[in-house]
């Protein structure tokens, strides 16, 4: 088949004032025709527009039938290539401007060979710069900013994580421009790499998991959440419909879904997993990654398809005691019932993922010793990424900050490099590479890199290294852009604002997921039918009272604690339910810090609806169960009440410590000592609720509405509850439309509420389903799997 040139000009695209690839004059295809095909009447000919964000300018290119949509910069320069196929003449963006149709530019081939192609012809700097991901990115508001061009431009960062809220507008303006600009930077001796925009979760619509702010997506239970639903269908259509929101705000990497397996119910970070169960969090991991790589109406990869990453390899759940990783305090994961193969398993069966992070903790067996060879952080771990290498040929980044901090990197504001603490910046993103990871996460720096490859390249010379560092290098570079060919990116990585506003926060897409957050809400107690079959109708004209509480938050390393104060539901939300809404009256102090409650008059109330939040140990940044000031260990908790650890099931010797050089080993056991609760004042609402309506001598139902990021201890509430309804990650109207019997409760437990805090003690860390289920008044076990509906007990 004949391929001929043809150039495509827009007009004016205003913020940019020169011209991508100025400096291939000498490949310009001058002498080319402009305008589109003279007959695209009959729809076998591509055709062209210019589209505006208002700040950005950019050609769109619709190809006929099956052929994708091509965008380019209005004043980029760049070519069009044609291609009779199939009868139907196909445009191809000539990106390197010497008139050739190039294999890495040809959409017909697979992303893998192209991304092998192209690989062979960037530069090494080029490929060190695709092995950072970006720190966090939080104003997209601000535009392409100073510091963006910089490590665009110096380091040669293109992956980009995009932590800001979700404001469309915002989002496709910033995205856009950002994409001229690295379009922009192409030359003949570097050749154009797009901006892969990646994003932690963004729609959780409750307390649960990641957020962003901003209602501009729609919103669905965490992943708890989804699990608790039991529903690949609901999962099918939370991935399929977020994948396409985040493509529309230029988002074509998710840094989810969170697949560790949640067998330590005190952990921080329970919420943002798939629960306890092998079976569930397995069959909920490959259901995303399945539905986030797809797209409506195509086989494959497409417009909306999304690269998922699974993290954290090998599991990061076991931390000793609950204590999370991102903090000196959990940097240890223990494995007293020698369970580790089961924490791979949902990882292994959804290898399929275009992605894999790295966990932060270091492995340790029941004696506290080195689960295997290495005492380091799974970034380090030569074993642990060993196994997952054997089985995966995909990208792999380690989490974010493991090569910072410690003795040789103190102006660090945090860092997580566990075990290396003695190795230079330079030496441990060489580790890293030798353990098999493609990236850094959080790294906007590309000299560590390039030192990297020079200390690879001195141990490939001494004969320590099978390969030099060049293909070592490029070996990388094909994976990272594999990750970007597959969802389009070179094709059309600019968003047509309008399309965008069109697709986000859509109507069927708010719908589905507020009607996931019903599907997902559990009920574990309705004495005597309590919450019931009702109608909308049966509520407008009825009172309920929602009491308040307050949290006192922890210090975090970004910033003091925070005070919240306020009614445990959104009362504008009730409002939209109930004719009435009453609250307690709070008295305060000179702060404003809340001394006291009153409770309201009960005489008209007709529902008691207790807003509680599970207990709150702290953040994934608040040194949880360490006092970084006296040097004590504390338990984390599951109930409200202060709690001291001095159970037979307490060990007197952790597993977990560290090191020192004389062999002995740190002692990090909180036996004896009491738990720290910031939100404790939500029990307290719970009993002046329940102390109000014995007051008003009338019967008014007392519903809990728990909404949970862990396991909860229900003794503290369970026996003067009528009923109890469990969100995940959900919003307010689920909870309350599923209390009140406006929708029949179907969510189920992923995880199990314990019979106490002892039995929390005796079950072991790496092990799920092993802790002692709390018994309710009616006799129902609040294990793995329980949850009621109108009728009893839901089988199945």
């Amino acid at each position: 088949m004949t391929t001929t040139a043809g150039r495509i000009r827009g007009g004016s695209a205003g913020a940019r004032s020169t011209a991508a690839f100025a400096g291939l004059a000498v490949l310009a295809l001058a002498g080319c025709t402009a305008g589109t095909p003279e007959d695209d009447s009959t729809g076998n000919a591509f055709t062209t527009r210019e589209v505006t964000d208002g700040t950005t300018a950019f050609v769109v290119v619709d190809n006929p039938g099956d052929g994708p949509t091509l965008s380019y910069g209005a004043d980029s320069g760049v070519e069009l290539l044609t291609e009779e196929v199939d009868g139907a003449e196909q445009a191809f963006k000539d990106m390197n401007a010497n008139g050739t149709l190039d294999v890495w530019e040809d959409w017909r081939e697979t992303p893998q060979v192209r991304a092998a192609a192209l690989a062979q012809d960037l530069s090494i700097e080029q490929i060190a710069g695709l092995m950072l991901f970006s720190s966090h990115e939080r104003s997209p508001a601000d535009g392409l900013t100073a510091a963006q061009k910089t490590y665009l431009e110096d380091s040669r960062l293109r992956n980009v994580l995009n932590a800001g809220p979700n404001d469309v507008d915002a989002n496709v303006t910033w995205s856009n421009a950002m994409q001229a600009h690295a379009e922009s930077l192409a030359s003949e001796d570097e050749p154009y790499v797009p901006v892969n925009f990646s994003s932690d979760p963004r729609s959780t619509a409750g307390s649960g998991g990641y957020n962003s702010e901003g209602d501009d997506i729609s919103r669905w239970p965490s992943n708890l959440g989804l699990a608790a639903t039991f529903d690949d269908a609901t999962m099918a259509a939370f991935a399929t419909m977020s994948s396409a929101e985040y493509r529309a705000l230029g988002i074509a990497t998710a840094l989810s879904p969170q697949i560790d397996l949640a067998t330590e119910p005190r952990w921080l970070r329970v919420d943002g997993t798939f629960g306890e169960n092998v079976e569930l969090t397995s069959a909920m991991a490959a259901g995303y990654v399945d539905g986030f790589q797809s797209s409506t109406g195509v086989d494959g990869w497409g417009p909306e398809s999304v690269n998922a990453m699974i993290k954290h390899w090998a599991g990061d759940g076991p931390g000793e005691g609950g204590r999370e990783s991102h903090r000196n305090s959990g940097k240890y994961g223990v494995y007293p019932g020698d369970n580790f193969d089961a924490h791979t398993q949902a990882f292994l069966g959804s290898l399929d993922s275009a992605a894999v992070m790295s966990a932060y903790s270091v492995a340790l067996d029941a004696n506290g010793d080195a689960l295997f060879e290495d005492r380091t952080g799974a970034a380090y771990d030569t074993t642990r990424m060993g196994l997952l290498r054997d089985a995966y040929d995909g990208v792999v980044v380690t989490d974010w900050g493991v090569t910072a901090g410690g003795a040789t990197d103190p102006d660090a504001t945090f860092g997580m490099a566990w075990g290396v603490d003695d190795l230079t910046v330079d030496e441990r993103h060489y580790a890293i590479l030798r353990t098999g990871h493609d990236m850094f996460g959080g790294n906007n720096d590309v000299e560590p890199v390039l030192a990297a490859h020079a200390l690879w390249q001195a141990d490939f010379e001494a004969g320590e290294n099978d390969v030099d560092a060049d293909t070592r290098f490029r070996q990388t570079g094909t994976r990272v852009l594999t990750m970007m060919f597959q969802p389009g990116l070179y094709e059309n990585a600019y968003l047509d604002l309008d399309e965008s506003r069109a697709v986000v926060a859509s109507a069927d897409k708010v719908d589905a997921g507020l009607q996931a957050q019903r599907d997902s809400v559990v009920l574990l107690k309705n004495a005597a039918g309590t919450v019931a079959p009702t109608e909308d109708a049966q509520w407008a004209d009825a009172t309920a009272y929602v009491p308040r509480s307050y949290s006192t938050g922890f210090d975090g390393v970004f910033g003091p604690a925070e005070y919240v104060e306020g009614p445990g539901l959104d009362l504008e939300v009730a409002e939209q339910v109930f004719g009435t809404v009453v609250t307690d009256e709070a008295v305060t102090d000179a702060d404003g810090r809340v001394t006291g409650y009153t409770a309201p008059d009960l005489s008209d109330v007709d529902v008691v609806l207790v807003g509680m939040s599970s207990p709150n140990n702290g953040g994934t940044f608040t040194s949880a169960g360490e006092d970084t000031a006296t040097g004590e260990w504390y338990p984390l908790s599951l109930q409200y009440r202060p709690y001291t650890a001095d159970g037979e099931h307490v060990r007197p010797v952790s597993i977990s410590g560290d090191v020192a050089a004389d062999g002995t080993r740190e002692n990090r056991s909180y036996l004896g000592r009491t738990s720290r609760i910031a939100n404790e004042a939500d029990l307290d609402a719970f009993e002046r609720a329940v102390a109000a309506v014995e007051a008003s001598g009338r019967d008014i139902p007392v519903i809990t509405v728990l909404k949970a990021n862990n396991p909860t201890v229900p003794t503290e509430f369970e026996a003067a509850s009528d009923a109890i309804v469990v969100g995940f990650g959900v919003g307010d109207r689920a909870l309350i439309e599923v209390a009140l019997g406006l929708h029949e409760p179907q969510g189920r437990l992923p995880i199990g509420f314990p019979a106490s805090m002892d039995a929390v003690e005796a079950q072991l860390e790496d092990v799920g389903e092993d802790t002692e289920p709390y018994v309710d008044s009616a006799g129902h076990a609040y294990a793995f799997g329980f949850g009621l509906d109108f009728s009893g007990p839901i089988t199945g």
